[in-house]
C-alpha cells in the first residue's frame, strides 16, 4: 500500500514525525511525574524509536514537542485542570508540578533523541499548535503531512490532531507508538474518535509501507 493507495488528499506528500511529550515527565519512572504506566512507557519508547529511526533514513524530519511551564501560574490558569489537582483520585492530580522549567521531565527520552531532530519546547496546553511556533515551522518547510506520535492519546494526540485536520494538514496517527497514563478505554476510544473524523490511524508497518517522503530542496 502505497501513499496514493491510501489517498491522503495531498498531491506531493511531504511529511513529518511529531512527537508528542516523549520526555522523562512522561515515560522516564524515576522522574515522572504524571507517569504512563513502565510497561507501557517501554513499549511506547521502542515503539517510537523504530519509527523515529525509519522516518530519518527516509529523510523525514523528527520534530519533538515538549510541555514546559515558567511556574504553576501558568498550568492553574487553567480552571479544568486546577479542579484535577484538587481530586487526589484524579490520574492527573500533579498537574500543577508537572514539567516545570528545570525539572528532569522537560528533557525528551535520551534514547529518542537525534542531534538533527527539532525540538519544540513551549508547549503549554493539549493542542500542539497553540501558543507554540509549530505551524510557522511546518509550513515553512514545505510540511503537509503529520505523522503523530506520543502521549497522551486522549488528550495532546487527539487535540492535536483535531487541531492539525482544522488546519487541513494530513494526520496520520502512529497507533503503536501512542499510549497513556489514564484507563485503557479512553486510549481505545481516542483512536477511534480521530480515525472517523481527523485522521488516519496505522500501525508503524503500515506507515513505513507508504513510501513517505519529507526532503525537499534547500531544507536542512
Amino acid at each position: 500500500m502505497g501513499a496514493a493507495d491510501m489517498n491522503l488528499g495531498v498531491d506531493a506528500p511531504r511529511a513529518a514525525l511529531v512527537a508528542i511529550d516523549c520526555h522523562r515527565g512522561h515515560l522516564d519512572p524515576a522522574v515522572a511525574t504524571m507517569p504512563v504506566a513502565a510497561e507501557a512507557a517501554e513499549r511506547v519508547i521502542a515503539a517510537n524509536k523504530r519509527l523515529m529511526d525509519w522516518c530519518r533514513s527516509a529523510e523525514i524530519p523528527v520534530i519533538h514537542i515538549v510541555t514546559r511551564y515558567r511556574n504553576a501560574t501558568e498550568i492553574a490558569a487553567n480552571p479544568f485542570w486546577r479542579t484535577r489537582a484538587e481530586d487526589p483520585a484524579a490520574t492527573r492530580k500533579n498537574v500543577l508540578r508537572h514539567n516545570l522549567d528545570g525539572m528532569p521531565g522537560c528533557t525528551v527520552m535520551p534514547q529518542l533523541l537525534h542531534p538533527a531532530d527539532r525540538i519544540v519546547d513551549t508547549k503549554k496546553r493539549y493542542d500542539c499548535f497553540r501558543a507554540t511556533d509549530l505551524d510557522f515551522h511546518l509550513r515553512a518547510h514545505g510540511i503537509n503531512t503529520l505523522i503523530i506520535t506520543g502521549v497522551n492519546t486522549n488528550s495532546c494526540v487527539m487535540a492535536t490532531t483535531t487541531a492539525a485536520n482544522v488546519l487541513d494538514y494530513a494526520v496520520i496517527v502512529a497507533s503503536d507508538c501512542v499510549d497513556t497514563m489514564d484507563d485503557p478505554a479512553l486510549h481505545d476510544a481516542a483512536l477511534a474518535i480521530i480515525d472517523t473524523a481527523f485522521g488516519w490511524v496505522r500501525s508503524t508497518e503500515e506507515i513505513m509501507a507508504l513510501g513517505l517522503s519529507g526532503a525537499r530542496k534547500g531544507d536542512d
